[in-house]
């Protein structure tokens, strides 16, 4: 029998266990809100579907919020991160200066420990969830739902007159190993400037390792920052392991300077020095477009190894790619992807 909206309200301002209530109600959850008196002031919390939490403090804020995690199900350090976060805020063990949507993107891929179930959802933002046969599975559901959400939770403040702060910061990791731990994508700018108080922010979550993207994708940190100038970034940290399995002494930084930011406490960012970072940029996007797609390098290679120039990387049927210049490195490898997906990108040391 399902739980009622009710029944669910309890269960959350007992235990605060949001990701529980979530992973039960893998695809739809009934919206139903409370307040928590228990902090400095009221904090109003709106469950508005499964893995979708909004937190409005009843105070001034200046920043609208989106920390995103699950939109790949098996990349559990994350939603562990986001998890507990949610918890200590219903429990009052932390006060939200700032309004926060947290979302837990893939519920279902969580139960059964994959990226997904049918496609991948970190494709199927930007509307290319009703492309290419529309709405055919719930994963492309599921991406509207999000995207409804972010859009609900940034445009409900655009009345209200005041210069506010949007950040989206999606959390990930990675299917290999990193010479790079943590890293970050930040989406396609349109020739907007890159925000170096942002790659200070990142730093601060020991983040320093910067990916600049030169062109749109459909991505859900793209999204927010193509449509609502949100400040977003997809953030790699470390190496997808299964629930229970991840060293979270390796992310105390990231969980700190999280919870400082959501909470108004001061953030003592570093002034940004490049030197102290390490830049690249997209040089090839190689998309698998034949069955016998072939990636040339080993199984265990890790992100951001280099190969010489004229190295063979891949074969996509009869074509080849090979490496193009000094010190382009591999990223993101995955010969397994659907036909017309990105199986590999390489990219190449850059300056802002």
């Amino acid at each position: 029998m399902a739980n009622t909206a009710a029944q669910l309200k309890a269960s959350l301002i007992k235990t605060g266990d949001f990701l529980s209530l979530t992973r039960q109600h893998e695809w739809h959850m009934p919206a139903f809100d409370f307040v928590i008196e228990s902090t400095d002031y009221p904090t109003k919390v709106s469950v508005l579907d499964t893995g979708i939490i909004v937190f409005e403090p009843q105070t001034k804020t200046q920043k609208d919020i989106v920390l995103s995690c699950a939109v790949h199900g098996n990349e559990t350090a994350p939603i562990e991160i986001c998890a507990e976060l949610v918890q200590q805020a219903i429990l009052g063990q932390v006060t939200l200066t700032e309004r926060v949507l947290f979302l837990f993107g893939n519920p279902a891929a969580m139960n059964i420990a994959e990226r997904f179930v049918e496609e991948n959802l970190n494709r199927l933002f930007s509307g290319a969830h009703s492309q290419d046969g529309g709405l055919k599975n719930k994963e492309r559901v599921r991406a509207k739902v999000l995207e409804d959400a972010v859009r609900d939770f940034f445009e409900a403040t655009n009345s209200n007159g005041s210069e506010r702060e949007r950040k989206h910061y999606d959390l990930h990791t990675a299917i290999r190993e990193s010479k790079n731990d943590k890293f970050a994508v930040y989406p396609f700018r349109h020739g907007k400037p890159w925000k170096t108080s942002e790659l200070s922010f990142l730093q601060a979550c020991g983040v320093s390792t910067i990916l600049l993207s030169h062109s749109p994708t459909t991505t859900f940190s793209y999204f927010s920052s193509n449509n609502f100038g949100a400040d977003a970034f997809t953030v790699e940290l470390g190496k997808v392991r299964p629930f229970g399995e991840n060293d979270m002494s390796q992310f105390s930084d990231v969980k700190k300077t999280l919870k400082a930011l959501i909470t108004g406490k001061d953030l003592n960012l570093k002034p940004f020095d490049e030197a102290e970072f390490s830049i690249f940029e997209i040089d090839q996007t190689i998309n698998r477009t034949r069955e016998n797609f072939v990636l040339h390098f080993p199984d265990d290679a890790k992100n951001f190894t280099d190969y010489p120039v004229d190295y063979l990387l891949a074969s996509d049927g009869d074509i080849e790619y090979r490496v193009r210049t000094e010190g382009e490195a591999i990223i993101f490898p995955n010969a397994n992807v659907a036909l017309g997906q990105r199986a590999l990108l390489t990219v190449k040391p850059t300056k802002l």
